[in-house]
């Protein structure tokens, strides 16, 4: 990936509202170039889309949870993340090395939504669970350091 381009995406990152105008002004292109780069950059599948962040405490949603999961039958099929798809408190699922099978990050209301939220989660999967409660969440969504890609070999 060209260095401009490294630019573009920092800078939507840190901004994905950021217009047009205000990229060109950031990297020295025109308007009409970083239109061109930022439609590229999203065509080619770097940009995936964008996004709202919430204020997870004003939506209702103030405890945020990281569940562990693992098969109980680790012969059974490797599906959970199918099973848990419609358990729309799940946010994020990761698939992990390590004793557990994924890990899912998961956003409720209360300590009892989360032990409801539990339940759901071994019965739809069949896995056994093991959770840590997030206390504080001093930074999230940061934008990638790109200059460590930047001696990477490009894609052809």
């Amino acid at each position: 990936m060209e260095e401009i381009d490294r630019r573009i995406v920092t800078l939507l990152a840190s901004d994905g509202r950021m217009s047009f105008t205000d990229l060109a002004k950031e990297t020295g292109l025109s308007v009409s170039a970083v239109h061109q780069r930022v439609r590229r950059l999203e065509k080619r599948g770097v940009v995936r889309g964008y996004a709202a962040l919430l204020d997870h405490d004003e939506i209702g949603l103030p405890l945020t949870a990281f569940v562990s999961i693992k098969p109980i039958d680790p012969a059974a099929a490797d599906d959970a993340p199918d099973r848990l798809a419609h358990l729309s408190a799940i946010e994020a699922c990761h698939s992990v090395a390590g004793d557990e099978s994924y890990i899912l990050k998961v956003r409720v209301a209360s300590p009892s939504a989360l032990e409801e939220l539990l339940s759901q989660i071994r019965v739809a999967a069949n896995v056994s669970t093991r959770t840590t409660v997030v206390l504080s969440t001093p930074y999230e969504h940061r934008p990638p350091d790109l200059t460590a890609a930047e001696n990477r070999p490009e894609k052809e």
